[in-house]
């Protein structure tokens, strides 16, 4: 059974790890949700709302292609805090008025690009922070993090649109990167970097390579990016399928994922895992096919609460991705994860807006949960645990990372 959260929160220095962490979720919530409904007043589009609100993960390709040897050979706790003081910034350049559409979504790339070092930086000190026998409930309890804050987030940011603005509330996210950047800097201490070397583009090209060579590994990534984009890409139209209750349906995904991560991380025994990964895959997309009779907000809070128990799957396999890594690639290796994962949730988005320009909210959201179910399936025969025994040598790995 794994550690209990408290325990898990009384490691040292986890507790201001977690609230810096919390802090940009909060942040990146609250301005996206802004973000969508400032762009969608201004345009009227689907697709640009959409783009307005997952954006960032555009950049997370070209991040993950360009940055990412920088989680292991920066010091972690400089490179967080100057990364918070980035998205900081960028937000605040979001709430000058007249900013050109083109300028918007230029900081947008911008704030892409950090985030994609961001999260391989963050993951991989949550490595060094605890032990690893305790990563997943670690990670769970990140998880549950981000679901209640998401949560709070929805529900701050449409009260601040509704009683300020678009623009308020943009600043208000723009505190919340502040203070994170405070957090790192007093609470957690300071370390030298996992791997040597200077980074470079080319030791990202070689690490990431290396990664992807395993077709175990290659198949997780997969597993972990694709099916969740399709259904990120059905949550970005919740704005164009019903507007009022937009934060609703929002909320409502948070919170099915914060029980589902709650349940994942605390509480299912090793034995059930593997086998509930696939199924809890299927979960995340099939209710989604209920879209295609456009329920009302009700139904359509709980089927998308319930779908989003889902999420939860992501959590089991990269408890399966850490086993298969070699020391000294944690931080890239966990921020191709969150970058891949991350592209391809901008990718969908941008598919869920273009087919709801063409055809309606609804029937994009049909379509690609309907999509999601059939990856599911394709890839699970080479997901079997047995193909996934594999014990990658550190030398191979790390050299060809140097």
């Amino acid at each position: 059974m794994p550690r209990t959260y408290r325990s898990i929160a009384r490691t040292p220095e986890f507790t201001p790890f977690f609230a810096a962490a919390a802090l940009r979720v909060g942040a990146s919530t609250v301005s996206g949700l802004a973000l969508a409904v400032l762009v969608y007043d201004r345009t009227g589009s689907p697709l640009l709302s959409a783009l307005g609100m997952f954006g960032p993960s555009f950049a997370q390709l070209l991040g993950a292609t360009l940055l990412l040897s920088a989680a292991d050979r920066l010091p972690p706790r400089a490179a967080l805090g100057g990364l918070s003081a980035a998205g900081a910034l960028a937000t605040l350049l979001l709430c000058v008025p007249g900013l050109p559409l083109w300028a918007v979504f230029a900081v947008l790339l911008g704030q892409g690009l950090a985030d994609s070092l961001a999260g391989g930086v963050r993951y991989g000190l949550l490595t060094e922070i605890l032990p690893p026998g305790d990563y997943l409930p670690g990670r769970s309890l990140l998880a549950v993090c981000a679901g209640v804050t998401q949560i709070a987030g929805y529900v701050l940011g449409g009260l601040l649109v509704a009683a300020l603005s678009p623009r308020g509330a943009l600043l208000a996210a723009a505190g919340l990167s502040a203070a994170a950047v405070v957090t790192v800097r007093f609470g957690l201490r300071r370390r030298e970097p996992r791997a040597s070397g200077r980074p470079s583009v080319a030791a990202t090209w070689r690490g990431n390579a290396a990664l992807l060579s395993d077709p175990a590994r290659r198949t997780l990534y997969l597993a972990l990016w694709v099916p969740n984009g399709l259904i990120v890409g059905c949550e970005s139209l919740f704005v164009p399928y019903d507007a009022a209750h937009a934060g609703l349906l929002f909320a409502g995904a948070a919170a099915g994922m914060l029980a589902g991560d709650t349940v994942a991380g605390r509480y299912l025994p090793a034995r059930l895992r593997a086998r509930l990964a696939a199924p809890l895959r299927l979960l995340l997309a099939a209710p989604y096919l209920a879209f295609a009779l456009e329920p009302g907000p009700v139904v359509a809070t709980v089927t998308v609460t319930l779908a989003s128990v889902g999420y939860s799957a992501g959590l089991l396999m990269q408890e399966r991705l850490v086993a298969l890594l070699p020391e000294g690639t944690q931080g890239q290796a966990l921020g191709l994860h969150s970058a891949g994962m991350l592209t391809l949730q901008g990718v969908c988005a941008a598919l869920a807006g273009a087919l709801a320009q063409y055809t309606s909210a609804a029937v994009a959201m049909t379509v690609l949960a309907a999509a999601s179910v059939v990856v599911t399936l394709v890839l699970e025969p080479g997901l079997h645990t047995s193909r996934l025994r594999v014990h990658p040598s550190p030398s191979s790995v790390r050299g060809s990372a140097q």
